[in-house]
């Protein structure tokens, strides 16, 4: 039985290679693609449980890809790997902001790589709860919506499990290490900014009620659970 489907969306015929036989051994089922237009038309066919996405790509690049699969509420809950060279820190943030759910340096780890893979499908699979509220922010886990004082917010899957996990423990500082080990499904070292540029993103998404979004200097982020957040 297949572990799930992922797409690999690469123009380098090695790493494809290389990244195919490594998901068929862990138990997976690939789909490939090595230019972005393909890519983008099989993602919207298959739908794959993950995608692993290069950003220099012929035709339509990786960035573009992030973008027009976030616009569609077909494909905006996809997770998004990006496979990324080392000097593209700016390319990685932009795309983190676009809606991916994270990225991967090149040369990278198979292994790490597995177990990111690993941790997404956990994410995607994990029992839901019950709603919560909070300052005017509605989240329904069931649905897969967040509505602001009664208007719905699009947000992406990782934006939403955010959100979540710092409604849920309204009042308590979460640490960037324990968002990313909730959120993402991993801690490994040096990966912080991830957390910080999605919460620029879901700030951004929030308006007026983002100020119930605290930062905590040198520690984390904590939603306020009091009545008037701090000015």
């Amino acid at each position: 039985m297949s572990e799930g489907t992922i797409l690999v969306i690469e123009d380098d015929a090695d790493i494809r290679e290389l990244l195919r036989f490594n998901l068929e051994k862990e138990g997976f089922t690939p789909l490939e693609s090595g230019d972005g237009d393909r890519g983008l038309a099989m993602a919207r066919e298959h739908c794959p449980d993950c995608i692993l996405l290069d950003l220099m790509l012929p035709g339509m690049d990786g960035l573009e890809i992030c973008r027009r699969l976030a616009a569609s509420s077909e494909t905006r809950d996809i997770p998004i790997l990006i496979l990324t060279a080392r000097g593209e820190e700016m390319d990685r943030v932009v795309g983190l902001s676009l809606g991916a759910d994270d990225y991967v340096v090149k040369p990278f780890s198979v292994r790490e790589l597995m177990l990111r893979v690993r941790a997404v499908l956990r994410r995607r699979r994990r029992p839901e709860s019950g709603a919560v509220d909070g300052h005017g922010i509605h989240l329904d886990p069931h649905a897969h919506i967040v509505t602001v004082q009664g208007e719905e917010v699009p947000l992406t899957a990782t934006e939403f499990r955010l959100l979540e996990d710092l409604m849920r423990h309204a009042g308590i500082v979460r640490t960037r290490e324990q968002l990313l080990e909730r959120v993402w499904g991993y801690a490994f070292e040096g990966y912080a900014r991830t957390v910080d540029t999605h919460m620029r993103r879901l700030r951004a998404k929030l308006g007026e009620q983002q100020k119930y979004l605290e930062t905590v200097r040198g520690v984390g982020y904590r939603f306020n659970s009091t009545q008037k957040a701090e000015e």
